[in-house]
């Protein structure tokens, strides 16, 4: 009795079973989501319950001849499911369900399907839809799980297919702190390889006068040699021009000096392309190499004084393409350059920082005495001492980094927005935020989708030009300042730029460098006054205060 009882038992539960099964597979609403042409052919289709390929097919394909002539309806039933669609141009996108789903719920995820469909692709066209597919359908399965809508929105939906990590994120700053760290460490090595090249002339240089004083000891004379014409020079620069004296040309195939690139090709590029191996005549040539003097150009000059400032800030900044402040640091220094000796003995007073204290540090030469009060001064420990004379002197560092967006030297607002017809209209701002500066020579740096030319509406000020090895737009602006320059030259406040490229994504236009060279300090740091320590007489000093964008984007 108890076996039977058993069997009894388990058949029970076995046709439950059955039974609910029967019941889930006839409530799940939607069977397929599909986008056929007008004929019945479908584009791409996602199956939410199994069922064969054979099955589905004949379902699209008597879709078509099911619709009814001059009707606004947008759902037509058959003797076993339910077609909710909607036209979509000249295809139809449609949702396959069972007849006992709500019809309102079904026409709104059909909305759902729609919008997914018009946010992902650029037109309703089968090659368009084809070609985001694989987006689609992922965006399918998202909205429609087992049958069943998901409670999701468009919004949500997106997210999910950008798939952020935060992983990804923390891999990508440890990718660029290693770069920087790389670039740090040839800067490095550069300045060795650069002081044991002039070691190695200086001693080549004195073993050369040691030998000849003593062949002339010796009562000897010394073999003649050839010495190089007055009137060619060895000239080092920046940027080397080229010279109307040219050597013949050989025609052999005998030993060539910079044919082959030398493994430290590399670090001789950082250095001005010079290199170890250079001819004998600058070997063998007493004096030192000029050093090579960065010219910055169209900035007004200031007449030097006995006693002159030279004030210099780097800013390192990057801002948000939505808008605000991502960071922002400012390094700078003070650098004192005195020709008289009777103005040695001097103590020097800065105006007050725009900036909160807290965010800013300070660090004075060793024999310079430290601020002590909220007035800031600079003057040497020991009174009795002076400045050296005919030498510029670092006596005060500063560094700031905060988030103070009131520190923008310059906005920059970039639009791109794309069009139906495969282009992307680019719109482009600029404003200076702080009237106390006047920025020179700024170039705006915005790169290019890979294999397209810009198309610039005219009407802007300044020039444009194409960057060829960056693939980027350089937009030139002379001046950028509240009044014109000493010069006479015209500055506006603000600005803006338009042009048409080919492409399609926004983010192929970032980031956007920019670059200047302005005058004024940004934290408005400056030398107040300049008095004498014995009897507080005012000296008559001289200040050059220029700002330099180091790191500038926008992201």
């Amino acid at each position: 009795m108890s076996v039977g009882n058993n069997l009894y038992q388990g058949c029970r539960l076995f046709m439950r079973f059955c039974l609910i099964m029967r019941t889930f597979e006839m409530v799940i609403v939607v069977l397929a989501a599909s986008i056929v042409t007008k004929a019945g052919k479908p584009i791409i289709s996602r199956q939410f319950l199994e069922m064969p390929r054979s099955r589905i097919e004949s379902l699209l394909t008597s879709f078509p001849k099911l619709i009814p002539a001059n009707t606004q309806h947008t759902s037509v039933e058959t003797v076993d499911v339910r077609y909710v669609y909607q036209p979509l141009e000249d295809l139809y996108i449609l949702l396959i369900t069972n007849k006992a789903s709500n019809i309102l719920q079904d026409i709104e995820t059909l909305h759902l399907f729609a919008r997914v469909v018009s946010d992902l692709c650029r037109s309703a066209e089968e090659r368009e839809i084809s070609r985001h597919a694989f987006e689609l359908l992922g965006a399918f399965d998202e909205i429609v799980s087992l049958g069943w809508r998901e409670q999701i929105n468009l919004m949500q939906v997106k997210n999910v297919l950008e798939m952020e990590s935060h992983e990804e994120k923390i891999q990508d700053i440890i990718s660029r702190n290693k770069e920087a760290e790389a670039k740090e460490e040839l800067k490095r090595r550069a300045k060795q390889l650069e002081m044991q090249r002039r070691e190695q002339q200086k001693r080549a240089g004195s073993s050369n006068m040691s030998s000849s004083s003593y062949l002339s000891s010796t009562g000897y004379s010394a073999v003649p040699r050839f010495e190089a014409p007055a009137s060619i020079q060895v000239s080092r620069s920046a940027s080397p021009a080229p010279s109307t004296l040219r050597t013949p040309a050989f025609k052999g195939t005998g030993m060539k000096l910079g044919s082959k690139k030398k493994p430290g090709a590399d670090l001789a590029d950082l250095l001005g392309g010079e290199t170890a191996d250079e001819p004998l005549i600058s070997a063998v040539s007493t004096p030192p190499p000029e050093p090579v003097v960065e010219k910055v150009v169209n900035l007004p000059a200031v007449v030097q004084e006995s006693v002159h400032v030279q004030i210099r800030e780097q800013l390192t900044l990057a801002l948000l393409r939505e808008g605000g402040l991502k960071s922002l640091e400012l390094k700078g220094d003070l650098n004192l350059s005195i020709s008289d000796p009777g103005f040695a003995r001097i103590r020097l007073g800065l105006t007050p920082p725009t900036t909160s204290a807290n965010d800013l540090q300070f660090k004075q030469h060793p024999n310079v005495g430290k601020f002590l009060t909220t007035e800031r001064s600079l003057a040497l420990k020991d009174p009795s001492r002076g400045f050296p004379v005919g030498q510029p002197l670092s006596v005060l560092k500063w560094r700031y980094s905060g988030r103070d967006e009131s520190l923008i030297p310059l906005s920059i607002n970039i639009w791109p927005t794309p069009s139906n017809d495969g282009t992307c209209e680019v719109n482009i701002e600029y404003e200076l935020e702080n009237a106390k500066l006047a920025l020179h020579d700024v170039v705006i740096s915005i790169p290019l989708p890979s294999g397209s030319y810009p198309s610039v509406t005219p009407g802007f000020s300044g020039q444009w030009s194409l960057n060829a090895g960056a693939h980027a737009l350089e937009w030139s602006i002379p001046l950028i300042a509240a009044a014109p320059s000493a010069d006479g030259t015209a500055s506006e406040t603000s600005g803006s730029m338009e042009f048409t490229v080919g492409g399609e994504d926004a983010d192929a236009f970032f980031p956007v460098k920019v670059s200047f060279v302005g005058l004024g300090s940004l934290l408005g740091l400056e030398v107040e006054k300049v008095g004498r320590v014995d009897n507080k007489e005012d000296v008559l000093f001289s200040q050059e205060t220029t700002l330099t964008a180091e790191d500038f984007q926008v992201v």
